[in-house]
């Protein structure tokens, strides 16, 4: 299997997810449905949900597939 990074953001923070380190196990999907949804396409909607849930669920990635940002433009643009 080729190794694929994909990148999904919000503008707020970006979800990062890495084909070759999921194992499937779903939590994703069964913690934060309104975000990872197999059945749509593209399967994360990063405006499903705030960026403290965001941050949340992706931290219980067993395998670190899931990982995110916050992006950094917004960052200093708030900070102004």
């Amino acid at each position: 299997m080729r190794s694929v990074r994909k990148e999904y953001t919000n503008g707020v923070i970006t979800i990062v997810w890495q084909n070759a380190l999921c194992i499937h196990s779903g939590n994703c999907v069964r913690g934060l449905p309104a975000v990872f949804d197999t059945n749509a396409s593209p399967w994360i909607n990063a405006v499903g949900a705030t960026m403290e849930e965001i941050v949340n669920q992706v931290q219980k990635c067993p395998s670190g597939a899931l990982t995110c940002y916050k992006n950094t433009e917004v960052e200093d643009t708030i900070s102004r």
